[in-house]
């Protein structure tokens, strides 16, 4: 547990930062950066004791971060599905943070599993070879390329500054606030829409609910080291979109459309020996956490 620090939170709007700068900010003193294109999100944040600061990683606006942070949770990322702007941001903008907060005590970058060369249904190790999985995605084209490059400015930043760092390769995230990949399937079951999964099925990740991200951000920088500590983060369980689709159909009464296709992500089932050795395993079961995502989201669907 950390407590009594000053920590920066990037990409607080998002998915998985948002909890975890809420749950940070009951003991600690959190900014949390973003854009802030929506006025709302910034009183939201004051409501919940994390003083909002603006930040554009992509052209370089640090001006408005804070002086004196002890960590920095960087899960801030671009998505604009164009590489010069989204290396800009993910590459060149997170080395310009990591100088400016090069006394840190630590940094925690926010990888993703997207980085790995497919394996077919093997789990890949941190060792294995990176790829661009995410290419047949063609509107996140970019987001393989961009997070390798994020990695490579990480380790370099980590030595340059000798600034202790953790990259982790987030696997699937989802959660009741947060929603996520399956939360999305869900969505596409409700509207009658097809779900791509790969024709090489089935098509296996490993599933990690926000209650378990925001409990092992901690160790996550208790564990940064120079040269970075390269960690996967993801769930215990090995679980396909034909697995959890089948449980939230057993859940809702929802028929999932499956539709096989070779223009989606193959499988990317992850290794986590290193990370139960470092950080320990994941705590809620993955069909414990579709049904509180699913029964938070739509309550209806679960009343007698």
């Amino acid at each position: 547990m950390i407590t009594g620090a000053r920590i920066l939170v990037t990409g607080v709007t998002g998915q998985v930062a948002r909890p975890v700068a809420e749950s940070l900010a009951h003991a600690n003193e959190v900014f949390g950066a973003a854009r802030f294109r929506d006025r709302r999100a910034r009183e939201d944040l004051v409501a919940a004791g994390i003083t909002p600061v603006t930040l554009d990683l992509e052209v370089g606006a640090l001006d408005d971060l804070p002086d004196g942070v002890d960590y920095v949770c960087h899960f801030a990322v671009a998505k604009t599905n164009e590489f010069r702007r989204d290396l800009a941001a993910n590459g060149e903008g997170l080395g310009l943070l990591m100088r400016r907060y090069r006394d840190a005590r630590a940094f925690l970058h926010c990888s993703s599993t997207a980085v790995y060369e497919p394996k077919g249904h093997e789990p890949i190790s941190e060792d294995d070879p990176l790829g661009d999985n995410h290419r047949p995605f063609g509107f996140m084209s970019t987001y393989s390329i961009s997070k390798i490059a994020a990695e490579v400015v990480a380790g370099f930043a980590a030595r340059a500054y000798e600034l202790p760092t953790t990259i982790a390769r987030l696997s699937v995230p989802y959660g009741e606030r947060g929603g996520g990949w399956p939360a999305f399937h869900l969505e596409l079951m409700l509207a009658g829409h097809p779900i791509a999964v790969h024709e090489d099925g089935p098509s296996i990740y490993n599933p990690l609910h926000e209650d378990d991200i925001v409990a092992q951000v901690p160790r996550l920088l208790e564990i940064a080291d120079v040269p970075a500590t390269v960690v996967n983060w993801a769930g215990n369980d090995a679980v396909s979109i034909e697995e959890w689709t089948a449980e939230l159909q057993r859940l809702t009464g929802v028929v999932p459309r499956l539709e096989a296709t070779r223009s989606t992500i193959e499988s990317v089932r992850v290794d986590t020996t290193r990370m139960h050795e470092l950080v320990g395993p994941a705590r809620v079961a993955w069909r414990e956490g579709l049904r509180r995502m699913a029964e938070t989201r739509h309550p209806r669907l679960f009343m007698d």
